[in-house]
């Protein structure tokens, strides 16, 4: 998610984020502890109804709220800008589907997030494209809104056991591709740099180990290749569940 600084320069004494300072290593902690916490609790989360249900919309709320707020307060301050905050970043793309994935429990949202979401929010949250530290509140929605999509797609793997096939890393590999030809379309047109498709970000990233534009392009597919088949066999079980038909809709 691409953040303009505009709005934060007249309150911020501060403008830098610290990469793995504490405000950055507490995020670390608490995913990985909600991590733990929901996959030891998921046996118990499935034979509570009521809990599934909250469990769910909350995470659907700690991905929409902060987003409805953000963009509210570009609205109050006049700072929207076409070529930085259309939704147009993987992780803001994700968000959105997730939502959605949760909401409609949907198989075919699900075998993508699994891994464009959970691959993306979380080198996002390891390596932030990050403008402010905290405790502005653009610190809050980046780290929160990361963490809930990671959950979302843990969520339905775990509480829901929907499971990825191996050709859902064919199907999240094209979904990928044709969001790149569709962004960077848009990025010809704006002279914008969404998904960071026509340079790298300006703070430390996995992309500065991938050699310079435009090989690095090249080497994300490669890299996330490798990432989606290391989350397919970390969570793949042969217990799983691939619920594509039958997808009892539980709000």
């Amino acid at each position: 998610m691409q953040l303009n600084p505009m709005i934060y320069t007249s309150v911020q004494s501060d403008p830098s984020f610290r990469m793995y300072h504490w405000p950055h290593l507490v995020w670390i902690i608490l995913l990985l502890a909600l991590m733990l916490i929901l996959w030891l609790s998921r046996r118990v989360i499935q034979q509570n109804q009521p809990i599934r249900v909250l469990i769910r919309w909350g995470i659907i709320g700690a991905m929409i709220i902060p987003e409805l707020i953000l963009y509210s307060i570009y609205s109050i301050h006049g700072t929207w800008d076409l070529k930085v905050h259309l939704p147009l970043e993987l992780c803001s793309i994700s968000l959105y589907l997730s939502c959605l994935m949760l909401m409609t429990r949907s198989y075919f949202l699900y075998q993508i997030m699994v891994f464009a979401g959970i691959g993306g929010a979380m080198q996002a949250i390891l390596t932030p494209n990050l403008l402010v530290p905290y405790p502005h509140f653009i610190y809050f929605h980046f780290f929160i809104c990361h963490l809930a999509i990671v959950l979302a797609s843990l969520y339905m793997t775990w509480v829901e056991d929907y499971r990825p096939r191996l050709r859902s890393i064919g199907i999240t590999m094209l979904f990928l591709n044709i969001l790149v030809i569709v962004v960077g379309t848009v990025n010809w047109i704006l002279d914008a740099n969404y998904m960071f498709l026509a340079y790298k970000p300006n703070t430390p990233s996995i992309l500065d180990f991938l050699g310079p534009y435009p090989y690095y392009l090249i080497a994300e597919e490669f890299v996330a290749l490798l990432l989606f088949c290391l989350i397919y066999l970390l969570i793949r079980r042969k217990s799983g569940l691939n619920r594509d038909v039958q997808c009892r809709k539980q709000f």
